[in-house]
């Protein structure tokens, strides 16, 4: 299956934007949003996004507005630090995925069905909007 990447999409779209958030104990992630200036014609379907070798499903906010949640768990690893090297063997050597896509920080691949028929769309020039930091729930210790 050859997969088309389509110049132009078939609607006109308003704004798009990125948002990294801190979650205290929830993690983290970035929320992507897509802001249509009409709402989205019947005959398209969003289907997924790939971003920063992340790949996810859009949910509708409104009829003009769809947002990707990526998230990213907090995963503590012990690591070994020591002057020594033989001392911090056992420690794992980080997994890096290449993507199937060139894309730049600001750019995201946006997949949607249009007639029945799966196509893509390059987003260029994403805006990065300033970082939410959400409050950790801390319990107090008795």
């Amino acid at each position: 299956m050859k997969q088309e990447l389509q110049t132009e999409f078939p609607q006109e779209i308003k704004s798009v934007y990125f948002q990294k958030w801190i979650g205290g104990e929830k993690g983290s992630g970035i929320d992507f949003y897509i802001e249509f200036k009409k709402s989205l014609s019947k005959e398209i379907k969003l289907e997924k996004i790939i971003f920063r070798n992340l790949e996810t499903n859009l949910k509708e906010l409104s009829k003009n507005t769809f947002v990707a949640h990526f998230y990213q768990k907090n995963i503590n690893q012990d690591l070994i630090l020591d002057s020594d090297s033989k001392k911090e063997y056992g420690n794992k050597a980080p997994i890096i995925i290449k993507s199937k896509f060139d894309l730049k920080p600001n750019e995201a691949l946006l997949e949607y069905t249009k007639n029945n028929k799966t196509l893509f769309f390059k987003i260029m020039n994403a805006k990065e909007n300033p970082t939410i930091a959400y409050p950790s729930i801390n319990k107090p210790k008795n």
